[in-house]
């Protein structure tokens, strides 16, 4: 392949969850530009499908399927359906992601902490087994998990997310570690601040924005497509030699 064609994805098929917005739509609208058949996939179908028709009318091709990865079942669902209709997935990007307590570690009640880790452990762990045997079978393929700074650094009142946002940065390595050998790439993206709907409680807070700022190099939060780059390169044969990395996009937080 020359190096121009490096990021061509054409013929690919992509699953990405949490998709229906922020950092997930931005990465769904590129693997598509970049030639992949997109699968969006979040619990809210028609969300789903609005990003869908737009990635359309840009003259790419997407389907929706709807899937909470905190319900086993439908983990199992997607993929039977995915195996029925495409015989093969190339790239599962792991993004959708619970958050439900926002506030002291004491007083996180076990309700949150469940959610919490049923999405973004238990969620990410089985996407990406199932993934993977799908990828296994056809010789190879690329998982990107989308963890977080947080999985680093804990972020303020936010305990139980950032707990599971580590252990997703340990997952990335096991999975890339034994998975080498099949051909199976396995990579995370730690996004910094970023304006979303997710991150409101933090970027909507103009007293916790300015204390944020200040551990931020680049002074700034960042956008939904700041992130999808770095995706798109651990999607692509321009990364064939990268697994079991976790790349910062930050602004810099990480090297204070």
């Amino acid at each position: 392949m020359s190096n121009k064609n490096l990021f061509d994805l054409s013929g690919k098929v992509a699953l990405v969850t949490g998709a229906s917005r922020g950092i997930g739509e931005a990465i769904a609208h590129l693997l598509a530009a970049h030639g992949a058949h997109v699968i969006t996939s979040s619990r809210k179908l028609e969300d789903c499908e609005a990003v869908c028709s737009a990635i359309r009318d840009a003259g790419g091709s997407a389907e929706a399927i709807a899937c909470h990865i905190g319900d086993m079942q439908q983990i199992s669902d997607i993929f039977t359906t995915i195996k029925e209709k495409h015989g093969k997935l190339d790239i599962l990007v792991n993004n959708a992601a619970a958050n439900p307590y926002f506030g002291h570690i004491l007083d996180t009640d076990l309700g949150a902490f469940q959610k919490t880790v049923d999405v973004n452990i238990r969620g990410y762990f089985f996407m990406s087994a199932e993934a993977g045997k799908i990828m296994r079978k056809a010789g190879g393929g690329s998982i990107i998990n989308v963890a977080s700074v947080n999985g680093v650094v804990p972020g303020h009142m936010q305990g139980i997310y950032s707990v599971t946002k580590a252990a997703v940065i340990s997952m990335t390595k096991a999975f890339a570690k034994e998975c080498a050998g099949l051909n199976i790439r396995v990579n995370a993206l730690l996004p910094g601040l970023t304006e979303t709907k997710f991150a409101s409680a933090l970027t909507g807070n103009p007293a916790i924005m300015k204390q944020a700022l200040t551990h931020i190099p680049m002074n700034r939060s960042a956008s939904p497509d700041e992130m999808a780059g770095t995706v798109l390169y651990l999607a692509s044969n321009a990364a064939s030699y990268t697994t079991g990395t976790c790349i910062n996009v930050d602004g810099g937080y990480l090297t204070v």
